[in-house]
């Protein structure tokens, strides 16, 4: 029997539609076709077979077929079909007919369109008897998530500035900044009252300047650019805001490119910056075009309409009474996060920035842009002119020139001045950092020093090999300085790229629970290590010899089996071998700090994982192993620091993390930190109920308990998973200890030990229980019969 609702192909089973589950007509006689004659009937003029089902009152059950509702505001609050369908039966059926059921294309029968949904938006908001809708509020701000702070960190929006307003309404450079472009001497200074001359020669090296602008508002660029006024003064000139007479009239900027009256020098000159057109990123201002106008040359670039960092932090620095105000570190690392991808963009295509500062960084909302490309250069160029600044251009740029290195110098360098008052960056420091014994900012954090350290490094080759490289440690900083702030278990896990999480979800007793190194896909050897599947490590060793050649992750494969042999000797000369072939390859220096752990050598693991912490700042994997082997080694401050790091930043480290502060705690007798540290250990973790054990032991270990001690610590036993063995062994400690305190201590009334009441009786019942408890589970009947008599010994006197 085919189903008589209008366009629907299904056919009656059972008494309904296979397709849209609609009832069919029921055989004639019975109740149900009684029902259907009253519940429907022909609308006068709508043609036949349009239905028209009769309104149902606030209260009355829901008429869909199955749906238990019931209508309330002329829908049910179940379905949401509406109480008076009338003629839109027909526009349902309609919009049956353009959205079919999966089971119409016979396409699996288990699809989810077969399944009814709730009304919702559009479907709902016309049921009324008007199919036009519209939406009343807008949707939820949870789901748009800030670009800047990597969704770690909030940094506040800069508004946008608006272009006319940005024009300076007297353009002038004040004197302490007129410098000679050439030799960099002052010139335009006041002398003797009278004020310096805007324009002129240099004294020192004849070089001609000018400080005043050569374009005024109205002039018109290359027939394209209407001048609309200045904007600032930078190191080629000064900068113009223009309108695109021949796109839309946008805003966009003029240039200085070359202050030269040689037509030739000119023209080279823009042939030699044209690859700037090509730089396509959105995190970089768009050049347009190059022009010449009256024998200079200009660059028209995007114009940016934002806040520089450097007037962010000139903004903070004036509502600070003129004292300087760095940014909160999490934004500061924020800002140079989000720029990098741009920087690596440049290094892909051959390209060296080199003059990054917080001039350069413009914010707009919650985006960044990188502006001023005045000073890219190719890498391979040796010939033309050099941009940089004092304080934040690397030292060997003046001998070998730019390159990869000197650009993540500048970056290093322009994160330091972000973070803090950098004095003497010019002068005392210009080619260093200041000592960590006088820097507060160092001795906070300590991540970010190392961070710092190897971005500035003096040697090139000691610092990031890579912009990328950078990314993923600042990254890793910058989850560790939030954490810090948070101050609270670590609730989110990252995976990092060259470590796997720790090997243990408990306390960390040896060099294989420490995280393992990721294997390097990139490696030479990788598709040949990959059939290296031997599970004997003596296989797998004497198999790893006959390697083609020996790249790094074959060294680091034949270590790692050496360690699993038990031969630490072996394994650290491996380590040697790839030090050897790379100086710079830090995974050796991991593996060393292995071997020194299975050796039992804890200041040569101290020294190794320290390195290994300075090479990789962003990595937990170092900050643990190198807590473990502190602890190891005698120094539990700076394990416990290490440890605290770890525990609060990342979920996979709470464990192991929480297991070593509370060892470094407790053994200095600090019960009540060391039981803190174990309750950050969640009960979803495999390390949950040692956790439970451990804590009770604390407890009752912490110098001399008392009632309330124990009290915690017979909760603690009875409240975990501790098999029953343990909990009992547990429990007979705890009791007994309680019952050598009881005859001298003034109970409070209604006091307890665990779910044990606090009186002698109460106690020795329990203590009898667990001792008889233990005696029926031992195996040993020495065992069995020393219990017993010790169950004896404490019972209760009775008749019995």
């Amino acid at each position: 029997m085919k189903c008589t609702q209008p366009g629907c192909t299904g056919t009656i089973l059972d008494g309904y539609c296979d397709i849209c589950g609609m009832p069919g007509a029921a055989p004639a006689g019975t109740a149900a076709a009684g029902a259907s004659a009253v519940a429907a009937d022909v609308v006068p003029g709508a043609g036949t077979g349009t239905l028209r089902t009769p309104a149902r009152a606030d209260g009355a059950g829901c008429a869909k077929p199955g749906c238990t509702g019931t209508i309330l505001d002329g829908y049910c609050d179940v379905c949401g079909a509406p109480a008076v369908p009338g003629a839109r039966v027909a526009e349902v059926a309609a919009l049956q007919e353009t959205q079919p059921l999966s089971g119409r294309d016979g396409t699996a029968a288990t699809s989810a369109s077969r399944v009814q949904s709730a009304a919702i938006g559009s479907r709902r908001a016309g049921a009324t008897g008007s199919l036009a809708t519209r939406r009343t509020r807008t949707g939820s701000q949870r789901m748009r998530t800030a670009r800047l702070g990597a969704g770690l960190t909030v940094v506040p929006p800069a508004p946008p500035v608006d272009a006319a307003a940005a024009i300076m309404a007297n353009p002038q450079v004040p004197e302490e900044k007129r410098n000679c472009s050439k030799c960099g001497n002052a010139v335009g200074r006041s002398i003797d009252g009278l004020p310096g001359r805007s324009e002129g020669f240099c004294p020192n090296c004849g070089q001609r300047f000018s400080f005043t602008p050569k374009l005024q508002p109205g002039d018109l660029v290359a027939g394209q650019y209407e001048v609309a006024g200045a904007l600032a003064h930078g190191g080629l000139g000064w900068i113009y805001l223009a309108r695109d007479r021949n796109v839309s009239n946008r805003w966009v900027v003029l240039k200085g490119l070359l202050n030269s009256g040689d037509p030739d020098a000119l023209a080279a000159a823009i042939a030699e910056q044209q690859f700037l057109a090509q730089v396509e990123h959105p995190l970089i201002v768009e050049i347009y075009n190059f022009v010449t106008h009256e024998g200079a040359g200009y660059i028209v670039m995007e114009y940016v309409g934002g806040k520089s960092l450097k007037q962010i932090l000139k903004q903070r620095m004036a509502a600070n009474n003129g004292a300087y105000d760095p940014l909160p570190v999490d934004q500061a690392l924020a800002y140079i996060l989000e720029l990098l991808p741009a920087f690596q963009y440049l290094h892909d295509l051959g390209l060296v920035y080199c003059d990054f500062k917080p001039d350069n960084m413009i914010q707009v909302g919650d985006a960044m842009k990188l502006i001023d490309l005045g000073g890219v250069r190719r890498i391979d160029d040796h010939d033309s002119a050099i941009y940089g600044t004092v304080g934040y251009q690397a030292p060997e740029v003046a001998e070998v020139g730019p390159s990869v290195a000197s650009d993540i110098y500048t970056i290093g360098r322009t994160l330091v001045v972000l973070t803090m008052e950098f004095r003497g960056y010019q002068g005392t420091y210009l080619h260093s950092l200041p000592p960590v014994e006088s820097t507060p900012l160092f001795q906070t954090y300590d991540s970010l020093y190392h961070l710092l350290a190897k971005c500035c490094a003096p040697d090139p080759a000691d610092r990031f090999a890579s912009v990328d490289e950078l990314r993923s440690q600042v990254l890793g900083v910058l989850r560790e300085v939030v954490a810090r702030k948070r101050k609270g278990t670590a609730t989110t896990s990252a995976a990092s790229v060259l470590f796997t999480a720790p090997a243990t979800a408990r306390a960390i007793g040896g060099w294989d629970q420490l995280p393992r190194l990721r294997e390097d896909s990139t490696d030479p050897q990788a598709a040949w290590l990959s059939t290296i599947g031997s599970e004997d490590p003596a296989q797998r060793l004497s198999d790893l010899q006959r390697a083609p050649e020996d790249s790094a992750e074959v060294w680091l494969a034949r270590a790692r089996a050496a360690l699993e042999l038990g031969d630490p000797v072996t394994a650290k000369a491996h380590a040697q071998a790839l030090l050897a072939d790379d100086p710079w390859e830090w995974r050796a220096l991991w593996v060393e700090g292995l071997a020194a752990v299975q050796a039992g050598d804890w200041d040569t693991a101290q020294a190794a994982f320290n390195a290994v912490y300075q090479q990789v700042p962003g990595e937990l994997a170092p900050k643990l192993a190198l807590a473990f082997a502190c602890e190891r080694g005698g120094l539990p401050e700076v394990s416990e620091g290490l440890y605290a790091v770890c525990l609060a930043t990342d979920a996979a480290y709470v464990s192991p993390a929480a297991f070593g502060v509370a060892r470094v705690r407790a053994e200095r007798g600090d019960v009540t930190g060391a039981v803190a540290a174990l309750d950050q250990v969640p009960t979803t973790s495999r390390g949950y109920t040692e956790s439970r054990q451990l804590r009770a032991e604390v407890l009752l270990s912490g110098g001399t308990p008392d009632l309330a001690l124990l009290d915690q610590a017979m909760r603690t036993a009875e409240s975990s998973s501790l098999d029953d063995r343990a909990r009992h062994r547990l429990v007979v400690r705890i009791l007994a200890e309680a019952l050598r305190l009881l005859p001298g201590t003034q109970v409070p009334p209604g006091a307890t030990i665990g779910s044990v009441r606090a009186t002698e009786t109460d106690v020795r019942d329990g203590l009898e229980s667990a001792l008889r408890a233990l005696a029926r589970d031992s195996i040993d009947l020495q065992e069995r019969v020393a219990l017993v008599n010790q169950a004896n010994s404490v019972r209760n006197w009775s008749l019995t």
